[in-house]
């Protein structure tokens, strides 16, 4: 049927990535005033293509969200992540409001918007995506990131289930990133059985660990003299 969507049940997210860069928002938090207006998924189908949304490459198409005038997608790269655990990837990203700054949202293979936390409620306020994993062992996937690095430096994590994101953690003094770098420090550590998510603290001067055993458990992991200590802390 003309205009339709490939059935989500028959595609498969191969890859992600941000097009058409804008100066329409200039916050510049990332290192310059560029961010996107579109992001590109690559999926494999089986499904017939409507043309007006899609164009096939083979067995893939090709799925482009164009956000409106008064959005960007003020981030690095789009994430894959499995967040509704049905043995296919959906992507996370960062969207920016006009008006009301940041928020993360989660698109699935058919390039719908299933879920997303509110706007951190003001123009050129920022969030930093840390991970996606079960962090806290109860079945759901939980999304964390560190709301406004730079000022108010919150871990806030939220879980997805049954379509929706609901925040069931929240922890301060706690940073990622620093206003200009063109990249997002620390990150999820999977080794063992516990996942857990490493940081810097407030002033950047130790790495924390922070994990779930009955409760959130923060960790210093040791001092913070370089970036490079950040990445050796995900190490196994």
């Amino acid at each position: 049927m003309a205009g339709s969507w490939p059935m989500a049940s028959a595609n498969t997210i191969v890859s992600a990535r941000f097009t058409e860069p804008t100066t329409r928002y200039t916050h510049g938090v990332l290192g310059d005033a560029i961010e996107y207006g579109s992001l590109e998924i690559i999926v494999d189908t089986e499904s017939s293509l409507s043309t007006s949304r899609t164009n096939a490459i083979s067995n893939r198409s090709v799925i482009t969200i164009h956000l409106p005038e008064d959005r960007v997608f003020e981030d690095l790269s789009p994430r894959l992540a499995d967040v509704d655990q049905d043995g296919l990837p959906e992507i996370i990203v960062v969207e920016a409001h006009q008006q009301t700054g940041a928020q993360l949202a989660i698109y699935d293979t058919r390039g719908q918007k299933i879920a997303a936390t509110p706007h951190i409620g003001t123009r050129n306020r920022w969030l930093a995506p840390i991970g996606a994993a079960d962090l806290d062992g109860d079945g759901h996937i939980e999304i964390a990131y560190i709301d406004r690095p730079h000022l108010a430096k919150t871990l806030r994590i939220w879980r997805y289930d049954n379509g929706a994101l609901t925040e069931i953690a929240s922890l301060p003094g706690l940073t990622n990133h620093r206003i200009g770098e063109d990249f997002i420090s620390g990150g999820l550590r999977l080794c063992e059985t516990t996942p857990e998510l490493i940081l810097a603290n407030s002033d950047w001067s130790r790495i924390i660990g922070i994990s779930y055993n009955n409760a959130w458990q923060r960790k210093d992991l040791g001092p913070l003299n370089a970036r490079q200590n950040l990445a050796s802390a995900l190490e196994c």
